[in-house]
């Protein structure tokens, strides 16, 4: 039976991949800036958008009690600042919302197709809180929460892939079972490609060097090359420390936030609160906030179930 340790430990876990993988992403650039702007005025390690986003989902949600797109876009606008990294896509969009416009007419503005980033799937483990136990709601959810920034289809199936691997984590579920399921659940041949290269390293228990998951996987920015990523990397380390784990992910590079959010999502649904570092936790940013909403959210699944 799920427990308030593990809700715990998805919010946080997730948190703790993106503050402490953020000074280890993209190019010598990106890096330098988050060292003038990595710390909050108190020393507290800064987490990105991905973790912002996260908080306003799950705020959005306890408010409403439930998934209300108008007021979440709204949150989403207006807790922005450039400052968490947000993409320059998701920030013209973004300052368009605040200034008055309708999602609707602004989350196709900037792509036609709509953005395939893995900007809803960092978002996504939140879903799986909002709604574990019923994997439909979870789905549903995960398409309401995307649509605001992110319509491209590969986009939501990464998205609902991340998701769907933090519920299952949640339950305690076999990790070599999981890629099985995402297999099935999955209707893109791009993710299943990557998802089958994924499961076949998992079973036979091969120790990939990171060049080999970066080739083979990816590592950027888009959902197609992180979100596969981070479930094999979380899958991969489930039983190790999550120090270890976050260490792979920098050996990754790339996008190295993002996929240590969403792996740490995974990762800390599954080990719970006690299996992260205590002072990792006490160094980050608004850690008394993130475990408090996780515990909301968890108040709100035993009333209904």
């Amino acid at each position: 039976m799920v427990c308030k340790e593990s809700f715990a430990g998805c919010f946080l876990g997730l948190a703790l991949g993106d503050a402490l993988g953020a000074p280890y992403e993209g190019g010598t650039l990106e890096r330098l800036l988050w060292r003038l702007i990595g710390k909050t005025g108190n020393g507290k390690k800064r987490y990105t958008d991905d973790t912002q986003m996260s908080l306003d989902v799950a705020e959005s949600f306890c408010e409403n009690k439930g998934i209300n797109q108008d007021h979440l876009a709204g949150t989403f606008a207006s807790n922005y600042k450039w400052s968490r990294g947000y993409g320059a896509g998701a920030a013209k969009i973004l300052k368009k919302i605040k200034k008055g416009a309708r999602w609707q007419d602004t989350n196709r503005l900037i792509h036609p197709e709509g953005s395939y980033g893995n900007g809803a799937a960092m978002r996504a483990p939140v879903a799986a809180l909002c709604f574990y136990g019923n994997e439909v709601e979870i789905l549903a959810a995960v398409n309401k929460i995307s649509v605001i920034t992110h319509t491209h289809p590969l986009a939501i199936e990464g998205a609902k892939l991340i998701a769907l691997s933090v519920s299952s984590a949640l339950s305690q579920s076999n990790f070599d079972e999981l890629f099985e399921k995402l297999l099935i659940d999955s209707e893109l041949r791009k993710f299943q490609v990557r998802i089958e290269i994924a499961r076949e390293w998992i079973e036979n228990r091969k120790a990939v060097e990171s060049t080999a998951v970066i080739k083979k996987l990816g590592n950027g920015v888009a959902a197609v090359d992180s979100c596969v990523t981070a479930i094999y990397i979380a899958s991969r380390y489930i039983d190790e420390p999550f120090a270890d784990m976050l260490g792979f992910i920098k050996k990754c590079s790339g996008d190295t936030d993002t996929i240590g959010a969403m792996a740490g999502a995974i990762w800390g649904a599954y080990n719970g609160i006690n299996g992260l570092s205590r002072s990792d936790i006490e160094e980050l940013e608004s850690a008394s906030r993130i475990e408090q909403l996780s515990l909301d959210l968890f108040n709100r699944y035993g009333e209904i179930y």
